[in-house]
Order: C-alpha cells, then sequence, then structure tokens
C-alpha cells in the first residue's frame, strides 16, 4: 500500500515542528541573538518564506518553542507520577530521566540560560517563560503534597513555596553539575529532592544518599 499523504495541516505542523528544532538547535550553540531566521530556515531544511509562513517573527517563534518546551516536559514529569506506584518507584524513574537529560545537559541547559536572557531582554516574552516556570512549580507542589500526605507528614511551609525551593535549587545544582562534573552526578538533582522530602517528612534517610551523589556513578 501506498503511505498516506499527510494533509495539509499535518504538512504545516511538521513543518513548524522542523523550525522549532533546528531553532532549539542554534539557539543553544549562537545563542537567541546570534541565530538569523534565515539559519534557521536552512538547518530545517526550508526557504526564508517558509518561516514567514509559520511565524510572524523569530520573537513568534521563541514562543512557540517556549510552549512546546514547557508541554513536553510536563508531560513526561506527570507521566512519571502516574506510573510510579511507590516513592521508591517515583525516585527511580527520576534519576532515570535526569540520567536521559544529562546526555545532553550542555546543550538544554544552554538553551535555557538562552531564554530566560531573551525574556530579560524582550518583557513582552516573560510571562510565557513566567507560565513555564509556574508550570513546572506546580508540578513540584502537586508530587509533594501527596507525598507528605502519604507519608502523615504536614508540609512545613506553604507546598507552593517549598516547590518553589525545590525548582529554583535545580537550576543552581545543575550549574554544579556542569562545573564541577567529577563530583555530581546527573542524578543530583533527584538526591537534593530525596533529601529535602525525607527531612520535611520526618523520614530518616535508608542506606547511600545525597550525602555522597558520586558513588552512584
Amino acid at each position: 500500500m501506498a503511505p498516506r499523504r499527510m494533509t495539509r495541516e499535518e504538512a504545516r505542523q511538521q513543518t513548524r515542528d522542523r523550525l522549532v528544532t533546528a531553532a532549539a538547535e542554534l539557539f543553544a550553540e549562537r545563542g537567541v541573538n546570534g541565530a538569523s531566521v534565515e539559519q534557521i530556515a536552512e538547518r530545517a531544511g526550508y526557504s526564508r518564506g517558509a518561516f514567514y509562513g509559520n511565524f510572524e517573527d523569530k520573537n513568534g517563534l521563541v514562543l512557540e518553542l517556549l510552549k512546546h518546551r514547557t508541554l513536553r516536559e510536563k508531560q513526561e514529569v506527570e507521566a512519571i507520577g502516574s506510573e510510579a506506584e511507590s516513592f521508591e518507584e517515583m525516585l527511580a524513574a527520576l534519576r532515570a530521566w535526569h540520567r536521559e537529560r544529562g546526555r545532553h545537559l550542555a546543550d538544554w541547559f544552554a538553551l535555557r540560560m538562552e531564554l530566560v536572557l531573551h525574556a530579560l531582554r524582550n518583557p513582552e516574552i516573560r510571562p510565557l517563560l513566567a507560565e513555564r516556570e509556574e508550570l513546572a512549580s506546580n508540578a513540584i507542589a502537586e508530587g509533594l503534597r501527596y507525598e507528605l500526605a502519604r507519608r502523615g507528614a504536614e508540609p512545613p511551609g506553604d507546598p507552593a513555596f517549598l516547590a518553589l525551593i525545590v525548582h529554583a535549587l535545580e537550576d543552581g545544582l545543575l550549574i554544579q553539575r556542569l562545573l564541577r562534573p567529577d563530583e555530581f552526578t546527573d542524578e543530583v538533582v533527584v538526591d537534593a529532592f530525596e533529601l529535602l522530602l525525607r527531612t520535611w517528612s520526618g523520614v530518616p534517610e535508608a542506606g547511600p544518599g545525597p550525602a555522597d551523589p558520586v558513588e552512584r556513578a
């Protein structure tokens, strides 16, 4: 049988997806300001006209990239939480997720920082970036509420604020991971999350853990 032809909408979505992927690569390599519309289109295998047929300008593409990354990461983390039947299973799944991300951590983090810098330079982008950060914090807060309740523990503070601590700590730990790879593993964020959750719930740490992150390598 001959392969089914894509609909016009499917073809358009494929073009947009390829442009977003190309932009993510170039932004990580050269920065948002260092990547031109022509370079993005060429990397994706399209013409300049194809770019403007899908996006008004580069800012429009940045917004699409933020939306794409936010939804994808939210879906991945939610899947981890919904499929895990215990805290230990959730931690194991999170460790696997971070190890996979660690294979491309430098590019991933470079893109994240470029998008933050672009938002600082372009105030109209900030609300969407703030929405992305809020979605991430909300997902963490939901996980914290569930795990603390499961352990019969009262949160030591507003779960939203506790989630903000975890979310902000992630960025700092990833910087340390990139700068000091011999001292910290890709799982350092999960190590910190586990330590905080055990502390907040009053559950002692069992076995080797965050105090010696390198031993997990």
